[in-house]
């Protein structure tokens, strides 16, 4: 508990046995009430790993949801749970589960209802070695995205990500996407409802283990987010309504 508010973390997991146990270990038991894995019909042991580390609540989907369909699980479970704030957290060790105090404490605090680790904030992209072209991208698309949604983040594309349970029932992300551009119709959706956003630097780690997307896929996921961004503009100004926004 932190500030009599659960907080549990979900790990979106896809073939992350290598890297679940050291994810594992660094997360702060003394505040996180309940860890929750989702496999996403990995190809290795992950779930089982999961089950040996302690990991009580380990949901395995029998055939690949998708990154998205992934994270619907895990915001899912989190709610059933009871949880008050959510913390997503990547088992590859890409980033660093240190920062999940400061992160929920801004939430428990009510200073914000949402938190993103931003690798971009203090140049930690560049020294944890992210590929240049995916720096450039993440660069131009965060620009194109805070003119066109009238926001001012560092970055849209992080997956390190902190909500209160308001932010996740006040949002349908059950309507988006299973794949990668979730995130973003997310942070879409989050903006709309009128909810705020804060960052903190977040370093980053970039290796063989670590989960990432290819070039093709990268380039589908771009062209997803300049789509998002476009709806979110034309929503907000009353030009065309999308179902992405309505709560049912």
């Amino acid at each position: 508990m932190i500030l009599n508010k659960k907080l549990v973390i979900v790990l979106p997991a896809y073939n992350a046995e290598k890297t679940l146990e050291q994810t594992y270990n660094e997360i702060p038991f003394d505040i996180v009430d309940e860890v929750v894995l989702v496999d996403d019909a990995s190809k290795d042991n992950t779930s089982e790993f999961g089950r040996k580390l302690g990991i009580k609540h380990v949901i395995v989907h029998e055939k690949n949801k998708g990154y998205g369909g992934n994270q619907k699980s895990c915001y899912n479970k989190a709610l059933e749970l009871g949880a008050d704030i959510v913390i997503m957290l990547h088992p590859d060790y890409q980033y660093t589960p240190k920062l999940i105090q400061s992160m929920a404490y801004l939430i428990a605090n009510n200073v914000y209802p949402v938190v993103l680790g931003s690798r971009i904030l203090g140049m930690g992209a560049i020294k944890g070695g992210m590929p240049k072209y995916k720096y450039i991208a993440n660069r131009f698309l965060t620009l194109f995205q805070n003119i066109f949604i009238g926001q001012k983040l560092s970055e849209y594309h992080t997956g390190y990500r902190a909500f209160s349970k308001e932010v996740l029932q006040g949002i349908p992300f059950m309507k988006n996407s299973d794949d990668f551009i979730f995130d973003n119709q997310m942070l879409s959706q989050i903006f709309m409802a009128g909810f705020e956003i804060a960052e903190i630097t977040c370093p980053t780690k970039y290796f063989d283990d670590a989960s990432s997307i290819n070039f093709q896929r990268s380039t589908k996921y771009g062209l997803g987010v300049l789509k998002v961004s476009l709806m979110h503009f034309m929503h907000k100004n009353d030009m065309s309504q999308f179902d992405l926004y309505k709560l049912d």
